[in-house]
């Protein structure tokens, strides 16, 4: 494990909400350490490329979804984590998606080899299932950017409690 300085890496990433307003999460195992890991998809942004785009990509290439469906609307998030035997930190933008389908399924021809190598599954998830995870969920405060995300839209399931 390197205990170096920390990577910095600016990434985008998308919350992806179904028509039953359930939240797309990947489910990847680090490849350091074999620790489980849940979050929206997303990834760094490539030089030249704005965060909007980065997330529009990265939703195509992870999942195969309508990369359409990315809303120019985002959160901030600052990231701080560990992954293959990295830390990276570093600001994210989270964007949102909303499909009209019930779990629409994904397709993964996209993927990096080593991205292949890490993923397990997805699914798709209540607010209430969260907790429940098998692994870390990332960020931890998944809950409260994904109610600023929809808060414009009015009160649902994602809304922080009264």
């Amino acid at each position: 494990m390197d205990n170096g300085e920390p990577r910095r890496r600016p990434a985008a990433r998308v919350v992806c909400l179904d028509a039953a307003q359930r939240v797309l999460l990947l489910h990847w195992q680090d490849p350091a350490d074999g620790s489980l890991l849940w979050e929206p998809p997303g990834g760094g942004i490539d030089p030249g490329e704005s965060p909007f785009d980065t997330a529009r990509r990265e939703l195509g290439e992870e999942t195969g979804l309508d990369a359409a469906a990315v809303l120019d609307r985002f959160v901030d998030v600052e990231r701080d984590m560990w992954w293959n035997g990295r830390r990276t930190v570093g600001p994210e933008q989270f964007f949102l998606a909303r499909f009209d389908a019930e779990a629409p399924p994904l397709v993964r021809t996209g993927l990096l080899p080593d991205e292949v190598l890490s993923l397990r599954g997805h699914a798709w998830l209540e607010p209430a299932e969260l907790a429940g995870l098998d692994g870390r969920l990332e960020p931890p405060e998944l809950l409260t950017v994904i109610a600023a995300l929809t808060e414009p839209d009015g009160p649902g399931p994602w809304a922080r409690p009264a």
